[in-house]
């Protein structure tokens, strides 16, 4: 991917139309234009002021787009280093006090107790890497996943309930599914 098209624009909300670099990353894929606009028509009316949490946050692309379309707060993590420091960089740029940018490993994050609870988490890791499996078991076991909070799961296969209920302790529902080329998306929602 060449310098020029490592970019990606917000598609609604407040910044509309405000575009954003990302660094060449190993696995970084910004979740394409139309997928973000399925995931947030699906949402729409229930983001205004919720906690979202990006797990694996790369180039920001859905923390950004939570922001401009009235999230309350966000909190983004991301291990790499060259793409947490354009995460700030953006952050810094959009004027935005409501997100937060971590420089940090989710696995990890996901080992301590949860300092607050979570309406969204939005996961979108690297794929092909059995790295979706072990963040679920995690948000589950370690009390990240409270009575209606919603996730939204990027993933190289398509997600069944089979799948959920090996990883996931608490009772789950499949709200929406959809894929788009080799990415497979669905939100879930903890009952």
């Amino acid at each position: 991917m060449s310098k020029a098209t490592n970019q990606f624009q917000i598609i609604g909300g407040e910044h509309r139309g405000r575009k954003f670099s990302f660094p060449d990353a190993p696995g970084l894929r910004p979740t394409p234009n139309k997928v973000r606009e399925t995931l947030f028509n699906w949402i729409q009316f229930e983001l205004s002021n919720k906690v979202f949490l990006d797990l694996f946050a790369g180039s920001g692309a859905l923390s950004f787009e939570a922001i401009s379309r009235g999230a309350g707060q966000v909190i983004s993590l991301e291990k790499d280093s060259n793409a947490f420091q354009n995460l700030e960089k953006n952050r810094k740029n959009l004027k935005s006090d409501n997100h937060r940018v971590i420089h940090g490993d989710a696995l990890d994050f996901l080992s301590k107790k949860p300092s607050q609870t979570f309406d969204f988490v939005l996961l979108d890791p690297p794929f092909h890497q059995k790295i979706l499996e072990n963040t679920l078991n995690r948000l589950s076991a370690g009390g990240f996943l409270t009575l209606g909070c919603k996730l939204y799961i990027e993933s190289e296969f398509a997600i069944t309930d089979v799948f959920l209920n090996q990883e996931i302790s608490q009772k789950i529902k499949i709200n929406q599914q959809k894929h788009s080329g080799q990415v497979h998306y669905c939100l879930i929602e903890v009952l």
